[in-house]
């Protein structure tokens, strides 16, 4: 038989194998069953080895080990959130001065009257630190002295997709890894039972603008590194559980041959997305061993579900926080919460008072949690949206995007806890004192994490690439 024609045999065998052998049988999972039973007990899986990362050792010592990044999708207004602006207070309903606007971006007040809108929501002093925080904030405010809340961000992207996409991957070309995706490949993952980079999402509260799976992809990476989503509500994986009259013994060895044929085959045509689904497929069955533990809320004392206001499983904000930290402990190295709900064109008080219900106790659960298992030491919390809002009135007492300037904060993982970093100008368009650049924040999330941003690049094409690309410097004021 030439060459040609067995290659070809060999790709049909696995297709039909592969399309009537296992339909029915949940092939994201039973296709996995690489188990201890085909392999014999302590043996190590076919295949890909656990992946360790690629900085070994780390470039310096780390404060941080993971990420949980808490990402408030659509742009939460920094004027209702933690940036006080008592001038703009003063001017609420006068013509924006020019000299602030003029030349600047716009995204959907081009042509109309700019007229300034002052805060929506009272800020209080909160803790011994004294941070200002908008009072429909309370329960993060009660943890204000744990956090560093930075004022004087900016990025490049005024529209919410490529804002994401900027956030997540530092820039605006598809197709490059994600920073979730970036720190799994450099640092690797503390658990061999589950992804090492999860996602969830949640939404409610205001318009809930789309979040496509490319922020979380691996982009130019082997797709080993891609964040893998979690379903929200009530079992976080499908197929977890064998479908009956299947035994273990009958799933090793559908999985033998379905291994063997990607083995094979792989050898033939040196695909790196065929070793990716070999190891995919091991880490499919050391989940259905995982998965059913982890989603088993009755292991939660019932004062940590009142802290975080959920019984778990429910598709809340709240439920994914507490699965943010049983990931955390499970060796889970990034994490991403979406809350799809910030986006408030239209009536920013009511819709930020809302949405901030949704989200602010399970916020404040989760790093009084953290801290109370002694985790928040070495686990690095962010909380953030992809850009702000203007200072300008839009449609019926709405927001439009805005880029110069905005919030988010920080804790744990080394950063310097109690303190507001950074300033913009008296009416909040320009990120004025320490202005913090996308570049500047993924920089330092690396930084803590112990890697240099500068040497954690991957040669794709002839060049290497960065998640920084060429620009980010690390805001080493804020750090322990």
């Amino acid at each position: 038989m030439n060459e040609p024609l067995r290659e070809s045999l060999l790709r049909q065998t696995r297709r039909h194998f592969l399309g009537a052998g296992l339909k029915g049988l949940g092939t994201a999972a039973l296709a996995s069953l690489l188990s201890p039973y085909a392999r014999g007990a302590g043996a190590e899986p076919a295949g890909e080895e656990h992946w360790r990362g690629v900085v070994d050792p780390l470039h310096h010592v780390p404060k941080a080990k993971r990420v949980i990044q808490l990402y408030m999708a659509g742009g939460p207004s920094h004027y209702e959130t933690f940036d006080y602006k008592p001038k703009l207070e003063e001017l609420d309903g006068q013509d924006m001065p020019k000299s602030f606007t003029e030349g600047q971006p716009i995204a959907q007040l081009q042509g109309e009257a700019l007229r300034c809108f002052g805060p929506q929501h009272p800020f209080k002093r909160w803790g011994r630190s004294g941070q200002e925080i908008a009072t429909i904030f309370p329960h993060i405010g009660g943890v204000a002295d744990d956090l560093c809340i930075i004022r004087s961000m900016h990025t490049d992207q005024i529209n919410h997709d490529p804002a994401h996409l900027f956030m997540n991957t530092g820039t605006l070309i598809p197709g490059r890894p994600s920073m979730g995706s970036w720190v799994l490949y450099g640092l690797g993952a503390e658990t061999d039972n589950l992804p090492g980079f999860v996602v969830l999402t949640s939404e409610g509260g205001g318009q809930a603008q789309p979040i496509s799976s490319r922020q979380w992809s691996s982009g130019l990476l082997p797709g080993r590194f891609q964040g893998v989503q979690l379903r929200s509500t009530g079992n976080p994986v499908l197929y977890t559980e064998n479908p009956p009259g299947v035994s273990a013994e009958c799933q090793s060895e559908v999985v033998r041959v379905v291994g063997k044929l990607n083995e094979t085959l792989n050898a033939a045509v040196d695909d790196p997305d065929i070793a990716t689904r070999i190891a995919q497929y091991e880490l499919a069955f050391r989940m259905q061993m995982s998965v059913p533990e982890l989603a088993d809320y009755t292991q939660e004392p019932d004062y940590i579900k009142e802290l975080y206001g959920t019984q778990g499983g429910d598709g809340t904000f709240a439920s994914n926080c507490l699965l943010a930290r049983r990931l955390a402990e499970r060796g889970v190295r990034f994490i991403q919460v979406y809350h799809r709900g910030w986006d408030h064109h239209g009536q920013v008080k009511r819709g930020t008072e809302t949405t901030a219900k949704l989200v602010d106790q399970a916020s404040a659960a989760l790093i009084t949690d953290l801290k109370q298992r002694g985790m928040l030491d070495d686990t690095l919390v962010i909380w953030s949206g992809e850009f702000g809002r203007t200072p300008m009135q839009q449609g019926n007492g709405g927001r439009d995007h805005h880029i110069r300037g905005f919030s988010l904060f920080m804790t744990g993982g080394g950063v310097r806890p109690g303190m507001t970093f950074g300033a913009t100008d008296e009416l909040g368009y320009h990120a004025v004192e320490h202005p913090i650049h996308v570049h500047d924040f993924h920089a330092t999330m690396l930084h803590l994490l112990g890697v240099d941003h500068k040497r954690l690049t991957y040669r794709f094409q002839g060049r290497d690439f960065r998640l920084t690309d060429v620009f980010g410097n690390v805001v080493r004021k804020i750090l322990l």
